[in-house]
Parts: structure tokens; C-alpha cells; sequence
């Protein structure tokens, strides 16, 4: 599968959009914690902070980090150590990318599953932020998108580096 083939361009599709929602978010979190410390600072005219910014900040720094993730993924953008590998022939390296991207798949997936779990009990017990009562399940089934999506990005990165690897 190539960036070019149809599985290449829905998975870059996918990443880059959650990657630009992650962004939107941050940015949204930016002028908000701006519009607060800034009503903060100006109290005596009457204006004050926004409540439950940091509730806000919280839960949207969440669901940026795993927005991020997949088309950090897809770019192999994550950082790496290379000690030993440069001395290792070309093939060898071709199996440590299929072996390394396995193990990230199964990461990515463990995260998935314990964040649908994790969404589920907060679910059950009807568990709120403390100032906006914020349903606190809503940001991690916001962070869950992040996460499932990025395990299809390692499953198609795995099928890449397997590729690569038997050619």
C-alpha cells in the first residue's frame, strides 16, 4: 500500500484531519485561556476569568495529544535511537521497523481499550467535572477518537513495513 492507493490516501486523510481538529482545538484553548487571564487582570473593570478554564484546558490538551498522534505515526515522526541499527544491514533494519511497528499496533490498540473501558465506568457512575459539570466520559470518548485512529494508522504502517520487509 502506497500513499498513493486508495487505503494510502483514506488513512492520510484520516490522520491529517484529526491533526487539524487537534489544532482547532488548541487554538480555541489558546484565545480562550488568553480572553480569561485577560479577564482576570482587567477584575476591577468589571470582567473576570472564565469559569472553568482550566476544566477546558484540560480536556482539550487531551484530546490534541491524541489527535496528534496518528499523523505523527504516519509521518514516522516519533523520535528514535539508532546506535546499533546503523551498523546492521538494510534487511535487518527493514525487520526491526515491521517488529517496532507491531509492538506500537498493539500499544495504540491496549489504548484504545482501556480508554473505551475507562469512558464506560466514568459512564456508569455519572462522573462531572467540578465547575461546569462536564460529563467527564465526554473527554475521553473525545480522546477515544484520537486513539482508534491511530490504530488503524499503525495497522496501515504495519502492513507497510511488512511489505517492505518481504520484497
Amino acid at each position: 500500500m502506497t500513499a498513493q492507493s486508495l487505503p494510502g490516501r483514506l488513512v492520510k486523510a484520516l490522520a491529517g484531519g484529526t491533526a487539524l481538529a487537534g489544532g482547532a482545538v488548541l487554538i480555541a484553548i489558546v484565545l480562550m485561556t488568553c480572553a480569561s487571564v485577560t479577564g482576570r487582570a482587567l477584575s476591577s473593570f468589571g470582567l473576570g476569568p472564565i469559569e472553568g478554564d482550566f476544566e477546558m484546558v484540560e480536556i482539550g490538551i487531551g484530546f490534541a495529544v491524541f489527535a496528534f498522534l496518528p499523523w505523527c505515526h504516519l509521518q514516522r515522526g516519533h523520535a528514535t535511537v539508532e546506535l546499533l541499527t546503523g551498523r546492521f544491514s538494510t534487511r535487518t533494519n527493514k525487520w526491526i521497523d515491521v517488529v517496532s511497528d507491531l509492538l506500537f499496533l498493539l500499544m495504540a490498540a491496549l489504548i484504545a481499550w482501556r480508554l473505551w473501558l475507562g469512558m464506560l465506568d466514568k459512564k456508569s457512575y455519572f462522573e462531572t467535572t467540578f465547575i461546569l459539570q462536564i460529563q467527564v466520559w465526554q473527554a475521553y470518548a473525545a480522546c477515544m477518537v484520537g486513539a482508534v485512529v491511530l490504530t488503524i494508522v499503525s495497522i496501515y504502517q504495519l502492513a507497510n513495513s511488512l511489505k517492505r520487509a518481504v520484497e
